[in-house]
């Protein structure tokens, strides 16, 4: 809880782990209306899947951008930048007149939405290497906590009565706190970084790195989405407890991200990504047992293990010799990404023509050769 303390101590950093709150409280506001939307516009779950599609098709196209825009403005006004444009391209979804406007405001959140992740783990990133402190992990924890802040928005929806009205107080408030502490960071730009030519050589740790990444967002994608279904049909868990696993999934995912920085300064990040991923093993174990209590409990050590192991590949990935770490963390998270949104389709169908437990034994197998992969890591180090 060191890194928690530091953050909410100093302005220094809290600043940043807030653009980092921020991104989900966005984008969190925005689920929670998928609904109202879906019913507003009159389309069925089909077209309404095309149109998710196209926000993160705007993240996958900002991703090859991000570097040389980051390295240009420099770190600190690239972060800032991706604030204004997210809080700008955040209300557009939840107004738009017909389909076609919903896809277009849609595919430009979430290229705002991408550049400003790979802009504030990259900021983080120079700030731990400038000032010699950990709390990358923690910065993600703002991240979960913001998903938690915005969920506990959902609670004003009947109170408020529209959507664009609540995402638009949503935004001021969010964007006010940014623009208060801006100046902490706005300032900041990378340390230069002497650049190899491409080698085999320097590009087999990104390699590995972003193998890893995608592995750990594919589980995290899929307990996300089929936690509540596992429970329900492999566990054949009572209605009150479908939703239990991802509660402890997302609970301990929190927890642990504020634990994560002195854990990390203590062991190191490649010993504490081989630690996460031990405890995500014993998490699918547990779950694959499809003994009620003990499926939750798995979930909570999955959200356990998971949640220091993206901050610490962020942070590796930052400080890769040779390599800009703008250009290291847009590597990570866009294999990372590429994990979330596949992982889950792959797996449904799995179970569709398997079964919902074969998709969570190819969860296990993944964390397994996570494992396995810190080991080379290591090897690199």
């Amino acid at each position: 809880m060191k890194s928690l303390r530091l953050i909410l101590s100093n302005p220094r950093y809290f600043a940043p782990a807030w653009v980092f709150a921020s991104l989900n409280i966005w984008f969190g506001t925005w689920a929670i209306y998928i609904p109202s939307v879906k019913e507003r516009l009159e389309i069925d779950k089909a077209s309404l899947g095309i149109a998710i599609f196209f926000l993160s098709l705007g993240v996958f196209t900002i991703f090859p951008l991000a570097t040389r825009i980051i390295n240009y403005l420099g770190v600190g006004r690239a972060t800032w930048y991706g604030v204004v444009s997210s809080s700008f391209f955040a209300f557009f979804p939840l107004i738009a007149p017909n389909y076609l406007s919903l896809i277009i405001a849609l595919f430009f959140f979430g290229a705002s939405n991408g550049f400003t992740d790979i802009s504030m783990n990259t900021l983080v990133t120079e700030i731990e290497k400038e000032d010699q402190q950990h709390f990358m992990s923690a910065a993600h924890g703002f991240f979960s906590l913001g998903g938690v802040l915005a969920g506990m928005g959902s609670f004003l929806i009947l109170l408020i009565g529209n959507p664009a009205w609540h995402m638009l107080g949503v935004i001021v408030l969010v964007f006010g706190i940014n623009l208060y502490f801006r100046n902490h960071y706005v300032h900041l730009k990378a340390a230069p970084v002497e650049k190899e030519g491409f080698s085999l050589k320097l590009f087999r740790p990104l390699l590995i790195l972003g193998i890893v990444s995608f592995m750990v967002m594919g589980g995290e994608g899929a307990v996300v989405d089929w936690s509540g279904l596992y429970l329900q049909e492999i566990a054949n868990a009572p209605e009150f407890l479908i939703g239990s696993g991802f509660l402890a999934f997302s609970v301990t995912m929190t927890l642990g991200r504020f634990m994560g920085d002195a854990i990390s300064a203590r062991i190191g990040s490649v010993k504490i990504v081989a630690l996460g991923s031990a405890i995500a093993v014993l998490g699918y174990l547990a779950v694959l047992s499809t003994a009620i209590y003990a499926v939750i409990a798995g979930f909570g050590l999955i959200g356990l293990g998971f949640s220091v192991i993206i901050p610490e590949l962020f942070r590796i990935g930052g400080k890769v010799k040779g390599v800009d770490s703008a250009q290291g963390i847009a590597f990570i998270a866009g294999a990372g990404y590429s994990g979330f949104l596949t992982a889950p389709p792959v797996l449904g169908y799995l179970a569709e023509n398997f079964s919902l437990k074969t998709s969570f034994w190819v969860l296990l197998a993944c964390a397994v050769l996570v494992l396995l992969a810190t080991y080379t890591l290591h090897r690199k180090n």
